[in-house]
């Protein structure tokens, strides 16, 4: 289990730690939940199914994780399972170099903008739009931690609330660019 949480971290831990970044804009904060998001990894990797594709899972756990930090139920040191030492180097590259790479001070207007919607907007724009997610595993990571195990039915209609709630957010996000003079009236 220990090489495949490695190999996993790997993989996805950099875009894992961009969305994580992406949602709480503090890397010090992003950093603990990634910490979080690593011990889950390794905690639920024996109980990983293949209901979804491994990356989709992976979202999924950071999500669950970043809402729990963001619910204040985060508990520094309580139910921590030991990971190897190649794991926890692992997690430090990745925390530090993805750090470095995204504290670039160049954002662009349209960001400000983004920034600007609520969490499950931008959760979703991430998702969708910078990770390129279809629809169903958008749904997959998007339902609630409760809702574990979702049926075809569940994701199909989460799917559906998904998409016109991305095109509200499309729709407002050009409302707020023609208002900032970032799109021409005509567009």
């Amino acid at each position: 289990m220990a090489g495949a949480a490695s190999h996993a971290l790997k993989g996805y831990g950099p875009e894992i730690f961009g969305f994580l970044v992406s949602i709480h804009k503090n890397p010090d904060d992003a950093s603990d939940v990634f910490a979080t998001f690593s011990e889950d990894l390794w905690k639920g990797l024996p109980k990983f199914g293949w209901g979804s594709t491994f990356r989709t899972w992976g979202y999924t756990v950071a999500r669950n994780a970043s809402n729990r930090f963001l619910k204040g139920r985060h508990r520094r040191g309580k139910g921590q399972v030991p990971i190897t030492g190649l794991s926890v180097e692992i997690v430090q590259e990745l925390r530090t170099a993805t750090a470095l790479y995204l504290k670039t001070d160049h954002k662009d207007r349209f960001t400000v903008l983004r920034e600007s919607l609520d969490a499950e907007d931008q959760t979703l724009l991430i998702l969708r739009v910078d990770r390129g997610m279809a629809w169903e595993e958008l749904a997959r990571v998007m339902l609630s931690e409760e809702e574990a195990s979702p049926t075809a039915e569940d994701l199909k209609k989460e799917s559906a609330r998904l998409r016109k709630r991305f095109q509200s957010v499309k729709e407002k996000l050009l409302e707020m660019g023609k208002a900032a003079g970032l799109i021409g009236a005509d567009d």
